[in-house]
This record gives structure tokens, C-alpha cells and sequence, in this order.
């Protein structure tokens, strides 16, 4: 836990693993690169990855810096370790990689730079499309995010955010609060992939 704009503590329950979603909750690097590795792999996998890494890295949290100065190879292998990081860890530790230069290059090492001084929520979404690894769904799902667990709210970050940003939508791991939350994304996105589908076939 820590504590966000607003002062109050954060408790996570994405990774649904303690100590992960801790991390979660201080760690502002390590929640950018659990969203980062948010994709094809179950929702805890990829949010537990960061906890994972750190341990593997011999400490309790990720550091921009150190990552960006890594040897390419040896950080592979933190991901290819088994259990590996990632269903395509060499892709990913390479994407991790590419993001955490692009914080020192930009932000000075400070992932929560990204955010902090964002005087509105469009201007936070371009700087969240613009980190390596993060197109437009990702970075209005982590927007989303920063706004309903993190406190972070720009003016017009819901709208910024797209359906991501409603009050109780369950679409994405913003409006995971626990398990049920959790099997209620999961059902809105089977549903949302079903409906997709169907529509493919009618055309």
C-alpha cells in the first residue's frame, strides 16, 4: 500500500497475489510494466510479472535506471527463467527494456513523472500513447487505471479514457477490486470478444 493524490492508502487486488499487488500499489514503475505485459496472458500472470522481476533483479522494486543499463542478455534471461515472466518472455523483456530507457530519456527515471503534472486527461493520454509498447486501448485502460485505484484525475481523464473511464464497467483491470470483480471482467470480455465475432461472421 501507499498513498495516492488524494492521501489515502492504495490497495490493489489485480495480480491477487499479496505481495505482488503491493508492489503494485507503491510502485508506480512496477504498475506501468504490469499493464505493459498485459496482453495475451491472463490478467495475474502479466501483474504479477513485475513482483517476479524485481525478485530476480535481488531486490523489492523495479528502477528504471537499472533496467535501461541492464545487459540486453542477461535481462532476457530474468524473463526466461522458469516460471517464465511472459507466454513470449524474450518479445517482453525487450519491451520492458525499450520503456524503461524511453522514462530515463524523457523522465528523467520517474515513471510517475508521466502523470504527475498532467493538467488534463487528453494531455495524459498522449503522454501514455507515447511510451514504447502502449497504443491508444492500453494507454486509455491505464488511464482508467490511474483514476479509479490511483487517485489520479486530471480534468476529463474518464472521457480521455473511453468506455475504460465509466463508473462500474468492467471492462478492464481498473475496475478489478477482488475475485468476483475479476470474473466479472472476465465475463464482459468474453462477451465483448463473442459479439465481435458474431459481427465478423454477419458481414
Amino acid at each position: 500500500m501507499t498513498e495516492n493524490s488524494t492521501g489515502k492508502d492504495i490497495t490493489l487486488r489485480i495480480a491477487q497475489q499479496p505481495e505482488a499487488d503491493a508492489l503494485l500499489g507503491r510502485s508506480p514503475l512496477a504498475a506501468l510494466v504490469g499493464m505493459l505485459l498485459d496482453q495475451q496472458v491472463p490478467m495475474e500472470w502479466a501483474f504479477t510479472g513485475p513482483y517476479t522481476l524485481a525478485g530476480r533483479m535481488g531486490g523489492d522494486d523495479l528502477d528504471a535506471r537499472e533496467i535501461a543499463a541492464y545487459d540486453p542478455e542477461a535481462f532476457t534471461e530474468l524473463f526466461t527463467a522458469k516460471p517464465a515472466l511472459h507466454r513470449y518472455p524474450v518479445a517482453m523483456a525487450t519491451r520492458v527494456r525499450q520503456l524503461c530507457r524511453f522514462l530515463v530519456e524523457e523522465y528523467d527515471g520517474e515513471a510517475s513523472a508521466v502523470w504527475a503534472d498532467a493538467t488534463t486527461g487528453a494531455e495524459l493520454l498522449k503522454r501514455l500513447r507515447a511510451l514504447p509498447g502502449f497504443g491508444t486501448q492500453k494507454a486509455q485502460i491505464f488511464l482508467a487505471l490511474l483514476g479509479k485505484r490511483f487517485g489520479v484525475r486530471p480534468p476529463g481523464w474518464r472521457e480521455a479514457a473511453g468506455p475504460y473511464g465509466e463508473e462500474g464497467s468492467y471492462r478492464s483491470v481498473a475496475d478489478i477490486t477482488g475475485p468476483e470483480s475479476l470474473a466479472e471482467v472476465r465475463a464482459v470480455k468474453q462477451r465483448i470478444k463473442a459479439a465481435a465475432k458474431a459481427a465478423r461472421r454477419a458481414t
